[in-house]
């Protein structure tokens, strides 16, 4: 493989998870606080996802791919399903974690983003409509995806030190 397509490939990846992870401690650990004092906070939030997700969608094809492209040119690579070495439970450790993420991301486009804009409708017809259980619901999902992330930056640690 081309030298410069594998450095394309690691950079490209490390701004895919910059974009991913960063964008998920921020709605773990700095917009709920934030939310919580707003009282419009089911529209804030609604649009935060809505502008957020293709970007996550986005990062996580480039993470697909330029992953895909790192695992083959790395030595230790040695087939599919292959689980010989420390390297390759390392790595299928993070693909299933990855998978995970992937798992709480569907779910959150396509059941808590819809629930979120019905929620930004009702708050503008009645400001003082209780969406808490929503709120609670779209918090611990960001917690467990930022969880699921470290892991991930876990595993790959071990995978590139053995």
């Amino acid at each position: 493989m081309q030298s410069w397509v594998l450095t394309l490939a690691f950079w490209l990846h490390m701004a895919a998870t910059v974009v991913w992870i960063g964008g998920l401690f921020f709605q773990a650990l700095i917009l709920p606080p934030v939310l919580r004092r707003l009282p419009e906070r089911g529209q804030v939030l609604e649009a935060l996802s809505r502008r957020f997700q293709p970007l996550a969608w986005l990062s996580l094809a480039v993470l697909i791919g330029t992953g895909l492209t790192q695992m083959a040119a790395n030595p230790n690579y040695t087939g599919v399903l292959s689980i010989e070495n420390s390297w390759s439970r390392a790595i299928l450790a993070k693909h299933l974690a990855v998978g995970l993420m992937v798992c709480v991301g569907v779910y959150q486009t396509w059941v808590v983003q819809p629930a979120l804009a019905r929620m930004a409708i009702l708050e503008a017809r009645a400001p003082q409509a209780d969406h808490a259980p929503l709120l609670r619901r779209q918090d611990r999902l960001a917690r467990l995806n930022l969880a699921l992330a470290i892991a991930v930056l876990a595993f790959t640690a071990i995978a590139r030190t053995v």
